[in-house]
């Protein structure tokens, strides 16, 4: 099995929802439109990536920053390519393409009950922060936030 790593442009942009679609702990809401994602990858050019195998994506990640710190969403690989790197390497794709643009912490948001996802995290050297949480705030009535669906694999 051979794994490739591109660069995510938004051509790829079907097969990566559908992933995303398939994955358990992914929120996914308007923000994730192909509009949206496209304005996240032009803001932030190279600093997410896609895994392949055989043409099929199996594996993808999005990261950028804004200024001063990193964030990564969505990292998601399919069931069947899980426990072979692919995730770890994505993550260090991401995290050479922020350091190379000046950003020296980074951050993801994650479900706290993704409890595979908080211990992938943990087992790559990330810190789980309990001394801090998340607010959000819609800015465009009538525009959902996030919407969780767990979809069981």
């Amino acid at each position: 099995m051979k794994i490739e790593f591109y660069p995510f442009t938004i051509d790829s942009y079907d097969a990566v929802f559908a992933l995303w679609q398939q994955c358990e702990s992914i929120g996914l809401s308007d923000a994730d439109s192909q509009e949206r994602i496209r304005m996240y990858l032009n803001r932030n050019p190279g600093m997410s990536f896609i895994a392949a195998s055989e043409d099929n994506v199996v594996g993808a990640i999005l990261a950028g920053h804004d200024g001063r710190r990193g964030y990564i969403h969505h990292l998601a690989v399919a069931s069947d390519f899980r426990k072979k790197g692919i995730a770890r390497q994505l993550v260090n794709r991401c995290l050479k393409a922020l350091t190379d643009s000046g950003i020296r912490k980074c951050h993801i948001f994650i479900f706290n009950s993704n409890v595979d996802g908080i211990a992938f995290w943990k087992a790559i050297g990330w810190t789980y922060r309990l001394d801090i949480g998340v607010m959000s705030k819609t800015l465009v009535p009538g525009i959902r936030g996030a919407c969780w669906h767990p979809i069981l694999i």
